[in-house]
């Protein structure tokens, strides 16, 4: 964690309070925001992740320990630092008690605002790298690892929590590189079968006889070459998992195969005679158009059926624009811990560039090019050069008449601001000028927290 992604929010009832951490803090990188009472620091919470909470303790309405209890409920990943002026014993071990990282008596020196802050960072940093490092070891994925600020795609986890509670199968849909196993895998382990095998098998890498064998297991003698006894997939993720990737890729035998399982929850090695209980949970997915194949009889419709339970359609990069920040964070943080090489960040240019670009590979297009600019990046900031990037055509059409350098200011404004979803401290990072600034750009162009223009009444 650099400090350019350790965000701080200040929350306090004096506005002198709260605009001197703002000043000493962003000068030392930090992404700063505010709120002058609980409600609001509550409020932003819901909208975005803090690494640290700098809470007064005697505010009116709610005081700093409530703020601080429903802020470990919510985020306990959070470190809450306490300030007050009124410093006892007692509240300082109660503070402790409900999670308080330490406490700040006021006045407090900047300095040694400044050395406990970096401590912190410090320490959330190195968790952070081993709960990285853990996950990367385990394969280990859940809902919480999803990021998202899409309203289709938080609609969309809550329908995958639902489902991974029962033992329904599961189609996922989507474009390729949107997350399908990514999102299998977090099924699984958010289930009551996550404590036995997930399986995962690409039913477009083989071939129909080797698919088979690989589903269903074979005998000894089977085949030429079949010199041992081998059980398939299905046996391997017995109480488990089965995911099925690419399921519109199998042929006309192995669907009818594949329906006989899901029916009777049986199977029969390639070469056997007896026939196998087998209690797996089926995930598929595939980027085909699987009404269109049904209609097409390129797919059995009763095994559509049998697989169409819950069906969690993953969109494309492109239509959620506004996760492109939100992921490349989240991504090159994990990059930086697993390829041991850490950067602030990306410039602005370049998180325009990646904001702009079209990702026909979607999230795994974007990890593959941010993975290129680390490795190619040679100051603190990936540049957009970096990405290897160039922008689509349809980005790089002139307009129709020279534009002033305002009017590119204000547009290029309005875009961040939009795809931020109105996150100020967020677009303000992106465009590597302080809050203030935009706060006063915003009242220049007229425009308001999504981007729009204000119209005039």
């Amino acid at each position: 964690m650099s400090k350019r992604t350790t965000r701080i929010l200040v929350v306090d009832d004096e506005e002198i309070v709260r605009e001197s951490l703002v000043s000493w803090l962003e000068k030392d990188g930090y992404t700063m925001d505010t709120a002058e009472d609980g409600p609001t620091a509550l409020g932003k919470l819901d909208s975005a992740s803090w690494s640290i909470l700098l809470c007064d303790l005697k505010m009116p309405g709610m005081d700093g320990l409530e703020v601080l209890d429903r802020v470990k409920k919510a985020q306990p990943e959070a470190a809450v630092v306490i300030m007050t002026a009124y410093a006892t014993v007692d509240t300082a071990v109660k503070a402790m008690k409900l999670g308080a990282y330490d406490y700040l008596v006021k006045p407090f020196d900047p300095e040694e605002l400044s050395i406990m802050i970096q401590k912190i960072v410090a320490q959330q940093a190195l968790l952070r790298e081993n709960v990285i490092l853990r996950k990367a070891l385990k394969r280990d994925y859940r809902f919480r690892d999803m990021v998202s600020k899409n309203s289709s795609m938080q609609q969309l986890f809550e329908l995958a929590k639902t489902a991974a509670r029962s033992s329904s199968t599961v189609l996922v849909l989507g474009e390729s590189g949107t997350g399908k196993e990514l999102m299998a895998r977090a099924i699984h382990a958010e289930s009551p079968r996550h404590a036995a095998p997930f399986v995962a098998v690409s039913c477009a890498a083989l071939t129909e006889t080797l698919l088979e064998s690989e589903l269903f297991g074979y005998e000894k003698g089977a085949f030429t070459g079949a010199m041992t006894r081998r059980e398939g997939k299905f046996e391997a993720a017995n109480r488990g998992t089965l995911f099925l990737d690419e399921i519109g890729d199998i042929s006309p035998k192995l669907q009818m195969d594949l329906l006989r399982v899901l029916e009777e929850r049986r199977v029969t090695r390639v070469g056997g005679t007896e026939s196998l209980p087998v209690d797996v949970r089926i995930v598929a997915a595939t980027n085909r158009d699987l009404p269109k194949a049904v209609h097409e009889d390129r797919f059995r419709q009763d095994l559509f059926y049998r697989l169409n339970v819950i069906t969690i359609h993953i969109p494309s990069l492109r239509e959620r624009k506004e996760d492109i920040p939100l992921l490349a964070e989240t991504i090159l943080e994990r990059l930086s811990v697993e390829m041991h090489k850490e950067v602030d960040g990306l410039s602005s240019e370049a998180m325009a560039l990646l904001v702009t670009h079209s990702w026909p590979g979607n999230v795994r297009e974007l990890r593959n090019v941010l993975e290129r600019g680390l490795v190619v990046s040679k100051g603190p900031l990936i540049q957009a050069a970096d990405l290897g990037l160039t922008l689509s055509p349809a980005k790089e059409v002139r307009p129709a008449h020279p534009a002033s350098l305002a009017e590119v200011e204000k547009e290029h404004i309005a875009m961040v601001i939009s795809q931020t979803g109105g996150n100020i401290s967020q677009a303000a990072r992106i465009l590597d000028i302080d809050r203030v600034t935009l706060y006063n750009k915003l009242r220049k162009y007229g425009l308001r927290r999504d981007g729009e223009e204000i119209e005039e009444t």
